[in-house]
């Protein structure tokens, strides 16, 4: 099942509905324990420090300490006075089996560290705002200074958990077990940084529950598996997708056959592509034709078109004459035009990274990158059909939600990238998938495959390289590896 993304608010409403049905308690135990478990994993041996805050947070804090002692670890808690009414009693729970706290302050929290060889930050939730008070930062240095590995509850401390931003002072954690569903800051840069690795836990409630109260999902990769095409043993390459790209000027000739390239390696039946220029083919398989665009108005259509990689000034106008002809389209690059507002159509699939996003929708990069959720969101209602926000990870919305892609590797940073991932796109477009499962599939495929060409080749990578792996990435999506 689809993993679910949770903001603040989501987070409040969820608690909300477990205290209104007397389970609040369980849960808090239920994470409490989830915690104590999955530092035993990661840190087998070695004395614990558990830092509590006055929240929910600290409540989980408190429970793991219990916990963590029944696996006869050595625990030390430092809290702040608990403010929340669990909090409250899973310290009396605490105390029962003889563990009190110390209260936390600089000089008590100086000591601990000395003595003790992991920490599990409990200080702050997903409801905290940055910035910290300087008390808190204080606390937050000592425990950065340290050099001990950190279990953060939820979130690391010092983090705005709806915002990719990364706050001056914040918890630096070797892991972050985060509860029913990941938040924004665990899974956009550069706030993702100061997570570690993270792992989501749950809670052992209904799934509809959390699912009801996600502001986003994350496919898995089975879903994914199962929205890519299926061809009987008689298909030949008219039935398997007829794909136009449409792009190249001088200086930029290599993206529409980077494009191209993509789509073919992504199933397309046959690729096209349509250029005011000479576009170098870097395959034989592929068809390139020097054309006046307009003139294409008279042809028969294809099965899907991607326009706009390298395209140049004429780009807007040539688009837009795409968008006329309402068949499924990938608008890209220099097609991604603000006065192309209002023109998509169900089977449009626009596919800005940030720079794009912020000329579209007015505003500076930084914003966007802030806030993918709702950057992607303003675009898809001010844009219509289906947009991907590219990225690390990408963000797909469509008018049923949003989503947000898994995977990938740091190694596609580089040119090219976006290019076959709209070929990709439009391959499948053309296969016959509607606009949102193309979109869901096809980042997917080029994430799962940019992971195997970092496999291959390492930290560099070329955008052929991802090519070359579509293949194989399919093979191991669908389970034929």
């Amino acid at each position: 099942m689809a993993g679910s993304v949770l903001l603040p608010g989501g987070v409040k409403a969820l608690d909300a509905r477990l205290e209104r049905a007397g389970l609040l308690d369980l849960a808090m135990e239920t994470a409490g324990r989830a915690v104590a478990d999955h530092l035993q994993q990661v840190f087998p041996a070695g004395r614990v420090l558990l830092l509590a805050g006055g929240g929910a947070n600290g409540g989980d804090a408190w429970v793991a300490a219990r916990h963590l002692l029944s696996l006869e670890r050595e625990v030390t808690v430092l809290a702040q006075p608990p403010r929340h009414p669990l909090s409250k009693l899973n310290r009396k729970r605490l105390a029962a089996v003889g563990v009190t706290s110390q209260v936390l302050a600089a000089t008590s929290l100086r000591r601990a560290l000395a003595a003790v060889d992991v920490v599990v930050d409990g200080l702050l939730g997903t409801g905290f705002r940055p910035p910290l008070r300087a008390e808190l930062g204080e606390l937050v240095g000592l425990l950065n200074g340290s050099g001990l590995p950190v279990l953060s509850i939820d979130l690391p401390s010092g983090l705005d958990a709806a915002s990719a931003e990364l706050p001056e002072v914040v918890v630096k954690a070797a892991h972050t077990l985060t509860f029913s569903g990941l938040k924004p800051a665990l899974i956009y840069g550069p706030a993702a940084h100061a997570a570690g690795q993270v792992t989501v836990a749950g809670l052992r409630i209904p799934p509809d529950w959390t699912v009801r109260e996600a502001v986003a999902l994350r496919p898995t990769d089975d879903e994914i598996a199962a929205l890519l095409p299926k061809r009987f043993a008689d298909a030949h390459k008219g039935t398997a997708g007829r794909v136009w790209v449409l792009g190249g000027h001088p200086g930029t000739l290599g993206a529409p056959a980077l494009a191209g390239l993509g789509a073919l390696r992504a199933g397309a039946g046959l690729v096209t592509i349509y250029s005011g220029a000479d576009v170098p083919l870097i395959t034989p398989e592929l068809m390139a034709h020097r054309i006046k665009l307009s003139d294409l108005e008279r042809e028969q259509k294809p099965d899907a078109v991607a326009v706009g990689m390298g395209l140049g000034p004429q780009a807007s106008e040539v688009a837009r004459m795409v968008l006329g002809w309402r068949v499924p389209t990938v608008v890209d690059a220099d097609a991604l035009q603000p006065g192309l507002a209002g023109a998509g159509h169900p089977q449009v699939i626009w596919t800005p990274h940030p720079g794009e996003a912020a000329r579209l929708l007015g505003t500076d990069t930084q914003g966007i990158t802030r806030d993918p959720l709702s950057a992607a969101r303003a675009l898809q209602e001010k844009f219509g059909g289906v947009v991907v926000l590219k990225g690390g990870p990408s963000t797909v919305a469509t008018p049923d939600g949003l989503f947000v892609a898994r995977g990938g590797h740091p190694g596609m940073a580089s040119a090219g990238m976006g290019d076959t991932l709209s070929g990709i796109l439009a391959a499948l477009l053309g296969q016959g998938l509607n606009a949102q499962d193309a979109a869901l599939a096809g980042v997917r495929l080029h994430s799962k495959a940019g992971e195997l060409a970092g496999q291959q080749h390492g930290y560099g990578l070329m955008a052929t390289d991802v090519s070359g792996e579509l293949g194989r990435a399919w093979l191991e999506l669908v389970g034929g590896a």
